[in-house]
């Protein structure tokens, strides 16, 4: 790359309560239930991580492996189609409306736009294909022979490992992180909000909120959700 040219910027995108208005991870979980696919146990288990996630006090990333453990032996394409199905009848609707349009102003800036998200493949690549994003980086789950093998593909996309997918994509890509951005509601978020040149804070948590205060970030409110496109 000559020394003049100019790099390409991109725009990162957290998924839930920052493209959506709610936890899709819950909303999946309930789903799962009402199916017959887990039972009671493993919806208290989930709501443990979920609620310790929101409140920083477990560690998230054991509760992913638990997750892909679970998952063991059912095949991947079950699970695809459900999501499918899933996704249009109960996502859709939730997606927030100032999300859309965050996201088509940086399309006519000419930024790439990627979601970034700890969440599946299932789900990111749907939310890709509604959104007309550029691309996915995304936690994903070991397939051997069609089946789940219960294993993560490392590295898990949450915390740090968010920044190592970025920086990775970042530096095949040609895209300048100091010039990028990333918009997100967790506090968990924070090491991909510091290694960008421009974070956006949206519907944070509380510690999210006390550290933007601090740091002078801006902090937007998103709370329309619609399914209808800009």
């Amino acid at each position: 790359m000559g020394k003049h040219q100019r790099r390409k910027v991109a725009a990162f995108f957290d998924l839930d309560r920052t493209l959506l208005g709610v936890n899709s991870a819950s909303l999946w979980i309930r789903h799962e239930r009402r199916q017959g696919r887990i039972g009671r146990r493993q919806v208290a288990e989930a709501a443990f991580w979920l609620l310790g996630y929101r409140i920083g006090l477990v560690d998230v990333e054991t509760g992913i492996v638990r997750a892909a453990a679970s998952m063991k032996g059912r095949l991947e394409a079950d699970v695809a189609e459900a999501t499918r199905l899933w996704f249009v009848e109960t996502i859709v609707p939730t997606f927030l409306v100032e999300g859309r349009e965050a996201v088509e102003r940086h399309r006519r800036c000419g930024h790439l736009v990627v979601l970034l998200t700890s969440s599946s493949p299932y789900i990111s690549e749907r939310v890709q294909a509604e959104l007309g994003l550029d691309d996915v980086l995304c936690t994903r789950f070991e397939v051997g022979h069609g089946r789940f093998t219960g294993r993560i593909v490392p590295p898990i996309c949450y915390g740090p490992g968010k920044v190592a997918a970025a920086s990775g994509w970042a530096q095949s890509t040609g895209v300048d992180l100091a010039q990028s951005h990333f918009y997100t509601d967790s506090y968990t978020d924070l090491p991909m909000l510091e290694a960008v040149g421009h974070p956006h804070v949206v519907n944070p948590d509380p510690r999210l909120r006390r550290v933007a205060a601090r740091r002078g970030w801006p902090v937007v409110w998103w709370v329309r959700m619609g399914t209808s496109k800009t």
